[in-house]
């Protein structure tokens, strides 16, 4: 880290800084070859379905659909 500070270069920083942030997922991949891809796609279906149903009134209703299609 010493080393890309003083190089002076921001977007080295940047990265040094997303992977001291970030590093016990970076390990966790390489160690148990696990990721949150399944998270990810989760949240975009829900993403895509919310944007899809936009203004609807009944909450209730959009609960229910949603637990149904995605549970």
């Amino acid at each position: 880290m010493i080393h890309v500070e003083a190089s002076g270069f921001k977007s080295f920083q940047t990265v040094a800084n997303s992977i001291s942030v970030n590093y016990r997922t970076i390990l966790n991949y390489f160690i148990n070859k696990s990721t949150n891809a399944s998270a990810e796609s989760f949240n975009a279906k829900i993403k895509a379905f919310r944007a899809q149903f936009r203004g609807v009134k009944n909450v209730e209703f959009f609960l229910y659909r949603l637990t149904t299609i995605f549970a």
